[in-house]
């Protein structure tokens, strides 16, 4: 008996992970997550991220959901505190939205609206270098 309802929540498990991995392929992705510019005052679309989803109580760090004009998700994005590298913490097990990483981009950035302190950008693309041009503009 134990074997089979081990079984039984295994199959379950397996058969939910790409449901939700897919619901976050598109936007919105539904859930806890929200527009960033409807919870702080930035545009709708930023040109060279996209258009920006968080769940609030993981921020500043995120994971922010970036998709593209078309709705479709380029990549995860984390925005960390230049104080929390000085300290050395420790970043580990940064979840992906779109699963599979192409390549990683990292950059300083001054503070905006939401994540007002100095901070880097690690950004998790989930397509290719050449297909970035999809939030260029």
């Amino acid at each position: 008996m134990l074997i089979r309802t081990i079984l039984v929540v295994g199959a379950f498990a397996m058969a939910t992970v790409p449901a939700q991995a897919q619901s976050l392929d598109k936007a919105p992705p539904g859930g806890a997550y929200k527009k960033v510019s409807e919870l702080v005052k930035l545009p709708d679309f930023l040109p060279g991220m996209g258009t920006l989803y968080v769940d609030p109580k993981t921020l500043p760090v995120g994971p922010f959901l970036a998709y593209d004009r078309d709705g479709r998700l380029a990549s995860t994005i984390y925005m960390v505190p230049v104080e929390d590298i000085q300290a050395q913490k420790k970043l580990d097990n940064l979840k992906t939205a779109g699963g599979k990483v192409d390549h990683v981009d990292m950059y300083f950035n001054a503070g905006h609206p939401g994540v007002e302190k100095l901070h880097y950008h690690v950004v998790l693309w989930h397509i290719a270098e050449a297909d970035e041009a999809r939030v260029a503009k």
